[in-house]
């Protein structure tokens, strides 16, 4: 498969806290500083997962905007043709949860659509912006209230490739109606894979449309779907090889339907995303590049033997300048 027309990542890559961190498992236990040019500069997330993947899907956003001095940064701290796909901000899909974190609930306005894509400008102007992600809630439903909304967001972002996430089953009980909303903005609609309940949407991984196409991988733990002790155990799942064979099946297939595929795992916790994509990249025929500590080996056998393992003295960094330009995951991650 032609690697740029099928790019596969995690979502997200800092993890450093809670009983699912990617430290000491895919990021080493101990990050040396290295010397480059005559200065010293720290280890970093960002370039060292940038040798791993060529793609990320950024869930900070969700959050909070970026600002564009960030997104600068991240341009810089990673190789030319390195794509960072954005997940719109919270205000933009979910205005319960912004109002319950603000105390006010605040309808999202032009100038909202207008510092998120200022914050979007160093990835376009640098080639490095993939796709937009507007993930919504299993709240939002079908309605013409809803519709309407949707229709203002597509218009307001309808320069950018947007994928759409809609996760409540009356979309796709009126599929024609959707379809027709999504492919007049030339949207495409996000097709994922999550424990499936009474009132989950049906989707078939069709591409809606050729511009491109976005997959999401959230892992099947069902247990712990809607009540668990920390929201990060929601994604504590590890596809088999057997679980992973449709996906292989359906980016083989889609490949030749449009110019573009994202393929992202979330399933994020103590790194299974990483080891999944790895999976997944190296049974569709891609290079499986970088170098993985030990721990990574022993945590996921099942990749040992596609994986290439460095030792301390191999360890390297590349310099970050402050914690405010890492995408630094907000504990309570949530799909609501």
């Amino acid at each position: 498969m032609d690697e740029d027309t099928l790019r596969i990542g995690t979502a997200g890559w800092s993890y450093p806290s809670g009983a699912g961190t990617w430290n000491g498992i895919f990021y080493p236990a101990v990050r040396k500083s290295t010397r480059v040019e005559g200065r010293l500069r720290k280890f970093d997330e960002l370039a060292y997962y940038a040798e791993h993947f060529d793609t990320v899907e950024v869930n900070s956003s969700f959050y909070h905007p970026p600002t564009p001095q960030t997104t600068q940064k991240w341009v810089e701290r990673t190789p030319s043709g390195f794509e960072f796909s954005m997940k719109l901000f919270q205000k933009f899909t979910h205005p319960a949860m912004f109002e319950q974190r603000k105390g006010a609930r605040e309808a999202a306005t032009a100038a909202d659509v207008d510092q998120f894509r200022a914050a979007l400008d160093p990835l376009r102007t640098h080639g490095r912006l993939g796709a937009l992600l507007a993930q919504f809630p299993p709240s939002f439903k079908a309605e013409e209230a809803s519709v309407d909304y949707l229709q203002w967001l597509l218009r307001a972002f309808a320069e950018y490739r947007v994928a759409v996430e809609l996760r409540h089953r009356s979309w796709s009980d009126a599929i024609a109606s959707t379809l027709t909303l999504l492919n007049e903005h030339q949207a495409a609609w996000v097709q994922i894979d999550e424990p499936k309940f009474r009132f989950s949407i049906a989707q078939n991984y069709l591409p809606n449309i050729t511009g491109f196409y976005y997959l999401r991988l959230h892992g099947r733990n069902a247990t712990q779907w809607w009540t668990h002790e920390h929201a990060e155990d929601r994604y504590n799942y590890l596809y088999s090889d057997r679980e992973l064979d449709p996906f292989v099946d359906i980016a083989g297939a889609v490949k030749s339907l449009v110019k573009k595929m994202y393929l992202y795992t979330n399933n994020h916790f103590s790194g299974k995303a990483v080891a999944n994509a790895i999976m997944l990249k190296q049974r569709l025929g891609q290079p499986i590049t970088g170098d993985y500590p030990e721990d990574f080996g022993e945590h996921y056998p099942g990749v040992r033997d596609i994986i290439r393992i460095h030792r301390p003295e191999s360890e390297t960094g590349i310099k970050t300048d402050t914690k405010a330009d890492a995408e630094v995951p907000v504990p309570a991650r949530t799909l609501f």
